[in-house]
Parts: C-alpha cells; structure tokens; sequence
C-alpha cells in the first residue's frame, strides 16, 4: 500500500527478492487484486490513519475475508486501534494501542537488535533465537492479548517484536532493512502466503 508515509521502494525490491510479484498502488480495486496487503513503516500514526480512512472499510474486509496483511513498523502499529502518537484509528484488526518507549533510553531506538521467539511458527524457519534485525521506532505495540505475540525485543521495556494472528502479521522492526535474516524472514512469508 501507498499510503504516503512509507518507505516504498526498499521494501519492493526485498520482497521481489523474497519471490512476491509487487504492484505499488492505493484504489479499491488495486487492494482487492492481490494475495498479500503489505503497509510499509515510516512516518506518523495521525497521517497514516488519516490517509488510510478512505480505503479503511476495504482493507478490512478483505482481511476479514481471508486475504494475508503484513504491517511493518508503523504498518504494524496501524493494525490496532489508536496511537499515543496522536489522533487517528488505526484499522483495529487487533486488539490494543501503541505507546511511547519510556524515557529512560533514546527514542527513536534505532540501530540493530534482537528478538526473542515465544512460539513456533513458519515465519521463523532456519530463523534462531537473539537474531538481529533492524528497528526505527519511537512507539510500540501493547496488545490486549498476549496470544498474538510470537517474539519480543527488550529496549527499556519487553515489547512485541513479531505478533501473528491468523492471516495478520506485522513486525516493530524492518525485514527489508535487516540484511539476509530480514530477506530470510519475508521469503518465509512468502512460502506461508503460497500455501
């Protein structure tokens, strides 16, 4: 999705590498066209809900129908339902809301770090326990069930690294940014999408 906050291009190019065939665009029809929604993660929560509102009420139910989504950064935040980052809902496919990292550490975390898998899943194969990956972020999701969350990273405060519910994915960090463990991690959601 283009929704005019994203890093398009970066991302385009893992995922053509990782096997997806990518079409840029943000009509009705172009979200009813593919397999897989992907919402790219850079900007701010109040845009990107903003931009979003029109083509809302479709993402949705084309989720609700069965269609795979991936939320990256930002495009995981925007899964829930608001943002302490300022007004705006997001498309509440999960249950939760987003909140500031504490102040106790440097914000935005930037930089390189680890995740800690919780449950087994086909996102993580031939993935290990404590990769690195590369995260950008200033707010982080708190789900209302631990249920969706299958890793964590430590930075200040546990939060939800990879969470998972059903045909809902989204990761705080960015695959197309973490080298061959990110390109590892969307070739593996390639492979989940297919089957």
């Amino acid at each position: 999705m283009d929704y005019g906050v994203g890093n398009l291009f970066s991302l385009k190019c893992s995922l053509e590498r990782a096997g997806f065939k990518v079409a840029i665009g943000t009509s009705k029809e172009h979200i009813k066209r593919g397999d897989v929604i992907f919402l790219p993660g850079v900007g701010d929560f109040t845009t990107a809900s903003r931009n979003l509102a029109m083509i809302k009420e479709t993402i949705v139910d084309q989720i609700l129908g069965g269609k795979f989504i991936f939320g990256i950064c930002l495009g995981m935040q925007l899964l829930f339902h608001r943002s302490e980052e300022g007004d705006g809902e997001g498309l509440g496919l999960l249950d939760g809301e987003n909140k500031k990292l504490p102040d106790n550490v440097k914000v935005p975390h930037m930089g390189w770090d680890t995740i800690k898998i919780l449950k087994e899943n086909a996102l993580f194969c031939e993935l290990a326990d404590e990769d690195y990956y590369y995260f950008a972020h200033s707010y982080y999701p708190v789900p209302n069930s631990n249920e969706v969350v299958y890793a964590e990273t430590n930075y200040g405060i546990i939060f939800a690294s990879v969470i998972i519910k059903g045909n809902v994915y989204g990761t705080q960090f960015h695959p197309e940014k973490s080298g061959n463990k990110g390109l590892k991690l969307l070739e593996n959601f390639h492979s989940i999408v297919k089957r």
